[in-house]
């Protein structure tokens, strides 16, 4: 083989030796990160996107918080503008992007995880970009809940049949003009029902998840809401009765419906149908046996976890769920999670619930006794550096 050859196949990869990988860079990172800088251990955080807060610039058009920005801030910087207003997914994002350069973080973008593993002394966070990160800690903030689920019929129906899950879906004009079948009647179902009941007639399946009792925008609910969310911090949560009796219940089933309530829905003409139970002749069969003839299918049907590039053993139990205590997996030393769904509390998941998870993680990290690892990035067959 020539030298032109053996240089054209020369290895880029590089290994990065660092004290802790954060990975995603989206609330419950960026949280993670700010309570990290404080401890003084040094870290770097991932991201998949190429910019911070493109986890939610990815999602429908209209998409709106259901947390006033009152509660919207992370660890040190309170959201901006009106306390009692409802932020957009972009405004939200801008917020995201912005408080990593306020505060400094140390965030990559662009650079998604492959595979997360452990070498006997080290974890191995491996990348598509071809750089390894090897750590004495990592934080797993993002990537794990995002596989899109539909059922399994879902590749049954007819192709004329357009069909989105609702992670795909931006507007109504992906969709072509007819009926619309939305699957899953939640909180995602019910939102984006509503925006494409103005445009054609919609079929809403799926029971009912129930609703609370007032409408967060009104005047009203600013004497609610601080209650509500005391309770999702401070009552439900793992170390009380009723928080454990409840969690179950929570990551088994659609939470209530916040924004829209069911009226909202019959009176934009959203019609109620049985649950979705296969496809007959390529159309979706209901419940009650009946066809729903229509020309757009919408997935509202969730997310099945993403554990294929966590290669760890005894990280996961017998549901899926990480074995973690407030965020720290005491069978793989020098693991975490932050932001997964009632970690802690059921505010654990939300945004203003994810900085008590982060400090605490944090926390933990700085106690370790690991001696901190000096910064080596080698190139492998372009020489080696150290910092």
């Amino acid at each position: 083989m020539n030298t032109e050859a053996m240089e054209s196949t020369e290895s880029t990869e590089s290994i990065e030796s660092i004290d802790t990988v954060v990975i995603g860079g989206g609330q419950a990172g960026l949280a993670t990160g700010y309570h990290l800088a404080r401890t003084g251990r040094p870290f770097v955080i991932l991201e998949a996107g190429e910019r911070i807060g493109d986890c939610w610039r990815q999602r429908w058009d209209s998409l709106r918080l259901f947390s006033p920005a009152k509660f919207d801030g992370l660890p040190g910087l309170p959201y901006p503008g009106p306390a009692w207003g409802f932020p957009t997914r972009d405004e939200f994002a801008d917020y995201l992007q912005a408080y990593a350069a306020w505060a400094e973080l140390p965030v990559r973008t662009g650079v998604r995880v492959r595979r997360l593993s452990y070498d006997g002394q080290r974890y191995v966070v491996e990348t598509e970009g071809g750089v390894r990160y090897l750590a004495a800690n990592v934080v797993v903030a993002a990537g794990y809940d995002r596989l899109a689920k539909t059922p399994p019929y879902a590749g049954q129906l007819n192709s004329a049949i357009r069909q989105l899950h609702a992670v795909e879906y931006r507007n109504p004009g992906q969709l072509p003009d007819g009926p619309v079948l939305v699957v899953g009647a939640g909180n995602s179902g019910a939102d984006i029902a509503m925006e494409l009941a103005a445009t054609r007639r919609v079929l809403l399946s799926g029971p009912h998840p129930g609703q609370i009792p007032w409408r967060i925008e009104r005047r009203a609910a600013r004497l609610l809401t601080p209650v509500l969310f005391f309770l999702f911090r401070h009552v439900l949560t793992v170390r009380t009765p009723m928080g454990r009796k409840v969690r179950p219940k929570v990551l088994a089933h659609s939470a209530p419906l916040i924004r829209v309530k069911g009226k909202d829905l019959a009176a934009a003409g959203v019609e109620r149908v049985a649950r979705t139970t296969g496809v007959r002749g390529g159309v979706p069969e209901l419940g009650d046996g009946q066809l729903a003839e229509v020309a757009g299918v919408v997935w509202c049907t969730g997310f099945a976890p993403d554990v294929s590039w966590i290669d760890l053993p005894g990280v996961f139990d017998a549901d899926g769920e990480p074995a973690q205590r407030r965020g720290v997996v005491d069978g793989q030393p020098g693991l975490y999670f932050v932001g997964r769904l009632f970690q802690y509390a059921l505010a654990s998941s939300m945004i203003q619930g994810v900085g008590r998870d982060a400090e605490f993680v944090a926390r933990h990290i700085a106690a370790r006794n690991v001696p901190e690892p000096k910064k080596v990035t080698l190139g492998l067959g372009g020489g080696r550096s150290r910092a």
